[in-house]
């Protein structure tokens, strides 16, 4: 578990990854976009998860390049997109991407979801991809465990990670059970509900303990369940704040009253009913 906002988690491929980052998902590109990457970059964020659908690659690129920060200490994420499934429009659209992003290679290149059919040949480029030294790393979004299975019986490399939909009312026990024998990493998109949990009155009374927000306290507890971690916020003082969380641990039985919460209610699409 990290102890700093900058610390990290080692891939089973041996790459290293913070395990606290900033999601940019209907961030606007252009000047939103650009200040808020920057933002989160001066207060001490290192890792920046982004994808084609997105449509603001252009904007984190530039916001990196103005950073000033070296490109090494840096974790940059982008997704091939549904439409964009198959061996060769992946690798089209992975160009795309890196043309947008102005960068010379990418830190972790996902499938943004496993649709109905093509994830599997798309996978075949994100590993032609990997075994090139364009991507440093490669893995999955909203992966349920049967697409996992059926990935990992189809081809050479196993994914680092699988980012799902994962907050206290959705804990995704089992997922994340079966990831962790897997040594597959969990990252959570939408940590905080999309906000649903920001006016729980448990996850409320327990901050009130800590001096923490229900916020700080949800992102807290996604930490010591081992689970990577990119909130989304415009916001300066949200961005601070949700970095916020390296003061303080959440008791056992603190622990176990958040886990109560889970209702397997999403904010989101079930990847089994998301087909393209």
């Amino acid at each position: 578990m990290s102890k700093s906002l900058q610390g990290t988690t080692t891939l089973h491929n041996g790459v290293k990854m913070p395990y606290f980052g900033l999601g940019v998902y209907k961030v606007k590109d252009g000047k939103e976009v650009i200040n808020t990457v920057k933002t989160a970059l001066e207060v001490g964020y290192r890792a920046i998860d982004t994808a084609a659908l997105y449509d603001n690659e252009e904007g984190v690129g530039q916001a990196i390049k103005e950073s000033g920060i070296p490109r090494e200490e840096l974790f940059i994420t982008t997704k091939v997109w549904n439409t964009d499934q198959g061996y060769d429009k992946t690798l089209k659209a992975f160009e795309i991407s890196m043309k947008k992003l102005g960068l010379d290679y990418l830190d972790l290149y996902l499938i943004h979801w496993p649709g109905k059919d093509k994830y599997v040949d798309t996978w075949r480029a994100l590993e032609k991809l990997y075994k090139d030294g364009r991507v440093r790393a490669i893995g999955v979004s909203n992966f349920k465990i049967h697409h996992l299975q059926t990935l990992m019986e189809q081809s050479e490399e196993k994914p680092v990670i699988n980012q799902v939909e994962l907050h206290p009312y959705l804990s995704q026990k089992d997922l994340l059970s079966f990831c962790k024998k897997q040594q597959i990493a969990v990252e959570a998109w939408g940590p905080l509900g999309r906000g649903r949990l920001l006016n729980d009155p448990t996850l409320i009374e327990i901050g009130q303990k800590y001096g923490k927000t229900a916020a700080q306290v949800t992102l807290r507890w996604h930490l010591q369940n081992d689970v990577i971690v990119i909130p989304k916020s415009v916001t300066p003082s949200r961005i601070k704040e949700n970095a916020d969380i390296f003061d303080f641990d959440l008791t056992a039985e603190d622990m176990e009253r958040i886990d109560a919460l889970n209702k397997n209610e999403r904010t989101g699409k079930d990847p089994d009913q998301f087909l393209f």
